[in-house]
């Protein structure tokens, strides 16, 4: 089956709204769980070339000490 860039669109969108049921032009779809609109989801990505949306985030943590010297 061919995806177009609208119907990822429209399913990223109901997955970031939180609901199972997608419109798309004159056709509803409700999915059984957010995993099925997952795995459809990256199928459209891959089908359609999109990479994923990868976010990396580089933690750094300080206990908040210092030298009682350093602070004068």
């Amino acid at each position: 089956m061919a995806f177009t860039q609208d119907q990822l669109d429209s399913l990223e969108q109901a997955i970031a709204d939180g609901t199972l049921a997608v419109k798309y032009q004159d056709k509803m779809i409700t999915y059984r769980s957010f995993e099925e609109m997952i795995r459809i989801r990256d199928l459209m990505r891959q089908s359609l070339g999109v990479a994923s949306k990868t976010v990396r985030v580089k933690a750094s943590f300080s206990k908040g000490l210092w030298d009682e010297d350093e602070s004068e």
